[in-house]
């Protein structure tokens, strides 16, 4: 149904920066998603191997960065791939087994765990729904024993009360029960020259120990594995939002038996065509048709329809989806790895893959700024001393409170972690976007072109009006246009075939039938031949007059098809037929008004059906008569007048149109595959609303984007300040720096509740 080309942007660059914990280095934030360049799944013959791991220690692109550069130093690896969500990783390879890869993971202070057997490569583009990654859980205790020790060793240098190397003790004491993840990491990282948060904590605590400031140090290390904790949870509700729509699938279903009964089994092992029954109140394991039965099902989960929907024989029903009442049959469409749910959830990690523009410019500035603020502080520690006549413990101490007060961690994890938060959120309503970049370009929006048909129309004719001519005739014009239109599959002989009240019982026998193309239809009915065409029919018979031609006129005016019942002397009839405008159409318009973005309708119908239908429905202007490569035309011409277009279409004709615009929204596109992985913004059900809301969301990302950018740059600048004035602890230090981390999280997860 759906064919929407190429997407309306090049692919952004594709990064895996997808949940950054405390531990994140700005250094590596730019790491791309394929590891060794110019490398792709087609370079991949028949002895290329894939293999699959997991890597629980892989909680920031510091250790991807590690892994690429590692891997990239053997032969037989042709490419990889990373999941920082699931921390997990692909290879393409060539050897014979995978216990060299492992072992060069093992080097790095990280366990490689196979997810796979070895086994021919197969498509990066297969849909694979991988358990979400946890946080690595730690025992409490240890931090609780740390904290003591810190604050006991504060307490003892304030009131001078215990000799200096009892609080040295106590302070080494607790570093030791909470230091030696950040010191592992640290030290892994600056052998690769990455110079991370862990690194930079390192050398100001170790800076701290060597002149005499024990228990800054102790503190310091407390407050950072703290701190560090907390973040670390506050990313796992980001990553439990997806993990949320993994778990609406049931893991097992009832299903029929060759011997005719009735098995719960696996749903990862039902196959296509298996006949599957749901009981009330069921979750619907997989994607199928319904074969018998009818029932009310709550699809929200897929399409974010807010009410039930009626099921009945031969509707699709959706995995993940709940069964309210009846019970029913239906025959299974895709397998548990190909569901509509399974193909969302793909693409929405993929999505948080795509790093969006800020993210961009975010991870370039933190590239050169961290190293630009260690270079600093190196400054700051020695020109004092050696050409002011400042003291060395000082300036030294200034320096390292520096290196933790300007640490960019808030800074790069405030971008990922809101745009994770908005891509959910939009999944919840029923609302696909393919990437970062496009819930960006959302908030720009300036022109929307819509499609007519399917778009803002149910694309399904109707009979809207009925007009008898000759009120005297014996002929009943409903039953024998009804009779003719029946023997039809033009779609305007099936609106007038199905008029209210008419079934096959009221048909009369049509003989020698015969279609007259661009015309209409004729056929004997009780020995008389009866016509039902358009108005060149009625004007090649002869029987147009100046009122009958008014009369067609004023309905297609309105934007309606109308044929006439004929017979060869006389017009018995007219009925007009009508494309029905969604109820949901006229109040998306308005919403989109009320954001300040224009619309215009392109349509391949004609100017007077273009124009009824966005009067109807109060869209700016009105296109008609457009071929493809029209509406290809005026969306470059609106890109030429500097708007930010998005297209909205729903079928093959819209393709062009849809990959020109900035961003191309796929209608309807639950249970469609290509639309899910081909569209910038896929709406899983048919409700214009959407994409307003889609807009509002977007602009609330664009909001919280830029408050954690200037929070987190100012509060930094403030900090600076007073530690260049001398007024800054290290204590204080690692709270503006933690302490804002944790807040721009927090900011960025309140878009999960809209």
């Amino acid at each position: 149904m759906y064919s929407l080309a190429e997407p309306s942007q090049p692919a952004a660059t594709v990064d895996n920066d997808l949940f950054i914990d405390a531990c994140c280095p700005p250094s590596a934030a730019g790491s791309p998603k394929v590891g060794i360049e110019n490398v792709s799944p087609t370079n991949t013959d028949e002895a290329t191997r894939f293999s699959s791991f997991r890597i629980g220690q892989m909680c920031c692109p510091s250790e991807q960065t590690m892994i690429e550069d590692k891997l990239a130093k053997m032969s037989g690896i042709q490419k990889l791939e990373f999941n920082m969500m699931n921390r997990t990783m692909a290879v393409w390879h060539e050897l014979p087994d995978t216990l060299g890869i492992e072992a060069a993971v093992l080097s790095l202070g990280m366990h490689a765990e196979p997810l796979t057997a070895n086994g021919n490569a197969t498509s990066a583009d297969t849909p694979e729904v991988l358990p979400q990654a946890e946080s690595p859980k730690s025992t409490w205790w240890p931090l609780a024993l740390s904290g003591v020790a810190a604050v006991g060793a504060e307490v003892l240098h304030f009131t001078n009360s215990a000799p200096e190397w009892v609080i040295a003790v106590i302070a080494l004491f607790a570093i030791v029960l909470c230091g030696p993840t950040t010191y592992k990491k640290g030290l892994i990282s600056i052998k690769h020259l990455n110079l991370n948060i862990n690194a930079l904590m390192s050398i100001a605590v170790i800076g701290a120990v060597l002149i005499g400031q024990w228990p800054e140090a102790a503190m310091v290390m407390f407050l950072f594995t703290v701190a560090e904790m907390v973040e670390a949870k506050s990313l796992d509700r980001a990553r439990n939002a997806i993990k949320g729509l993994m778990d609406l699938t049931p893991e097992r279903a009832t299903v029929r038996q060759p011997n005719g009964s009735w098995l719960e089994v696996d749903v990862k092992t039902v196959e296509i065509g298996a006949l599957v029954r749901v009981r009330p109140g069921e979750r619907i394991g997989l994607d199928g048709k319904v074969s018998s039965g009818n029932s009310t099902v709550n699809q929200a989960p897929i399409t974010g329809e807010s009410l039930p929907i009626e099921k009945d024989v031969d509707d699709p029903v959706y995995a993940g989806s709940i069964n309210e009442s009846g019970s029913f049959e239906y025959r299974v469409t895709a397998e548990a790895n190909n569901t509509t749910l399974a193909r969302i959830i793909h693409a929405v990690e993929e999505a948080q893959s795509s790093r969006a523009p800020t993210q961009r410019f975010v991870d370039k500035f933190a590239k050169i700024y961290t190293p630009g603020v260690f270079f600093f502080a190196v400054a700051i520690a020695v020109f004092p001393p050696l050409f002011m006549g400042g003291l060395w413990t000082d300036w030294i101490y200034r320096a390292l409170v520096l290196l933790v007060v300007a640490c960019p961690c808030a800074l790069v994890i405030s971008t990922p972690v809101s745009i994770v938060s908005g891509l959910a959120a939009a999944a919840r309503k029923g609302i696909l976007v393919k990437g970062g970049i496009y819930l960006e370009i959302g908030a720009k929006l300036s022109f929307v072109a819509l499609d007519k048909t399917g778009t803002i129309t149910h694309g399904k004719p109707v009979q809207t009006d009925y007009i008898p001519v000759a009120e005297d005739s014996e002929v009943h014009p409903q039953i024998v246009a009804a009779s003719l239109s029946a023997r039809s599959d033009h779609p305007v002989s099936q609106a007038i075939a199905k008029y209210e009240g008419s079934d096959a019982s009221t048909f009369l026998q049509v003989e020698s039938f015969e279609a007259l193309p661009g015309r209409g239809v004729k056929g004997m009915i009780e020995g008389q031949l009866f016509y039902l065409g358009n108005h060149r029919l009625i004007q090649e018979l002869g029987l147009g007059t100046s009122q009958l031609d008014e009369s067609l006129t004023s309905l297609e005016r309105q934007g309606k098809t109308v044929v006439a019942l004929t017979s060869a002397s006389q017009v018995f009839a007219l009925f007009a037929v009508a494309d029905t405008v969604k109820d949901s159409s006229q109040t998306a318009i308005k919403e989109l008004h009320a954001l300040g973005i224009k619309t215009m309708m392109l349509t391949g119908d004609n100017s007077y059906t273009a124009d009824a239908i966005a009067k109807r429905v109060g869209i700016d202007e009105a296109r008609g008569n457009l071929l493809p490569s029209d509406k290809f035309s005026v969306i470059d011409q609106l890109k030429g007048r500097k708007h930010v277009v998005g297209m909205v279409g729903d079928g093959i004709n819209d393709a062009p149109a849809l990959a020109k615009s900035q961003i191309g929204f796929a209608m309807a596109a639950a249970g469609t595959g290509t639309a899910i992985e081909t569209a910038d913004v896929a709406l899983m059900d048919d409700d214009l609303r959407k994409i307003p809301a889609f807009v509002r969301l977007s602009r609330e990302t664009a909001v919280i984007l830029k408050q954690n950018i200037l929070f987190a740059l100012g509060i930094k600048a403030i900090f600076l300040v007073f530690t260049l004035m001398g007024l800054a602890t290290m204590w204080m230090a690692v709270f503006a720096d933690v302490g804002v981390s944790i807040l721009v999280v927090l900011n960025g997860l309140r878009l999960l509740k809209k």
